[in-house]
């Protein structure tokens, strides 16, 4: 699974908003200009950010956007979904209303999916993680919170 320019534009635009968090609006095109992004498409991406009630725009000569609350009170589960929508590692997994994960190949009660186990896992495992990171965590040191060993690569041989 593979995130979007969205998520990853969005995230980026949130960072440069924290690092500048001085009660100041920032003009999207300094931000623009600063990250080497496009102007046009980072409009898009704020307007996503502004309706999930993320960030605050002002007008004006001295206008721009802010974040709408402090940083670590900002999941990157919260900028996700604004920006991707639900999470799915594969398009047959989804959340239902009341929480469940529901397979749409099992539409026929007599039809188990075999692999349901495996997607519930991944898109928990990419959920909680999202949940657990802060805009206010990306902030820290670039390393900070990284494993000191790196996992181990998956191979395509299937031989260890």
């Amino acid at each position: 699974m593979m995130f979007s320019t969205k998520a990853e534009y969005g995230v980026r635009v949130l960072v440069a908003l924290a690092r500048r968090d001085g009660g100041e609006p920032t003009a999207l095109a300094e931000i623009a200009a600063d990250e080497g992004l496009p102007l046009a498409y980072l409009e898009h991406v704020v307007a996503r950010l502004r309706k999930a009630e993320l960030v605050d725009s002002r007008r004006g000569s001295r206008g721009g956007y802010m974040l709408a609350r402090p940083s670590d009170q900002i999941t990157m589960a919260e900028v996700v979904l604004a920006l991707e929508g639900e999470i799915a590692p594969i398009e047959c997994i989804s959340q239902a209303a009341d929480g469940t994960i529901v397979c749409s190949r099992e539409a026929d009660p007599a039809h188990a999916c075999p692999t349901k186990l495996l997607w519930a896992r991944v898109r928990g495992s990419i959920v909680r993680t999202l949940r657990e990171t802060t805009l206010a965590d990306l902030l820290e040191s670039p390393t900070a919170g990284l494993p000191t060993t790196p996992d181990e690569p998956l191979t395509t041989t299937g031989a260890r």
